[in-house]
């Protein structure tokens, strides 16, 4: 027995198959890599490395992008959005998705106020105050990677506030087609 397993801890390799520790992997990638890379990264061989990468961009998962003599492989970025929106619009009613649009404004105007700045940019410049001390710069540095968090889901949210309807009704004419079908 292994010394991990002795303690209880599985390492990933002994927990997950080499394909779904290759999906993990690609699934994650936030630049454009190479078979070899993700192959190591996933701790996989070549060869089913790059049989899975073939099948997630066969599924639409992974796009190639060429880059000289190197296929290199990346998310489907726009896929990724897509299914962000569809998801938040899945799991949250319409009123959910204000009520955390209207506290994710709050904080940030609150980060505007404690800081006096209007953006996070503008927080990030006064990190080279020097007279911060190593407590206040982290405590900025946090809020800085808060904001741009907030900043990204105050995008999808709006996004997914923006297609709603369309998605509802899209939700109703498919269960008109299925009750017509099994009429």
């Amino acid at each position: 027995m292994s010394e991990s397993s002795r303690d209880g801890v599985q390492s990933w390799s002994e927990s997950m198959s080499a394909r779904d520790r290759i999906r993990a992997v690609a699934e994650t990638l936030r630049e454009p890599r190479s078979v070899n890379w993700i192959s190591e990264q996933a701790d996989a061989a070549w060869s089913t490395t790059n049989e899975e990468l073939q099948a997630l961009i066969e599924q639409g998962q992974l796009r190639c992008v060429e880059s000289g003599e190197t296929t290199r492989y990346q998310p489907d970025y726009t896929r990724l959005l897509f299914e962000e929106i569809r998801t938040l619009i899945e799991e949250n009613t319409r009123e959910e998705l204000r009520s955390e649009l209207a506290a994710i404004t709050e904080e940030i105007e609150e980060w505007q106020a404690t800081y006096d700045v209007e953006t996070w940019e503008d927080l990030e410049q006064s990190l080279a105050d020097g007279d911060l001390t190593s407590a206040e710069f982290r405590e900025r540095r946090d809020v800085i990677a808060f904001w741009r968090e907030n900043e990204e889901d105050r995008r999808l949210i709006k996004h997914a506030l923006e297609l709603y309807s369309d998605v509802e009704a899209a939700r109703e004419q498919l269960t008109d087609v299925a009750d017509r079908a099994t009429s």
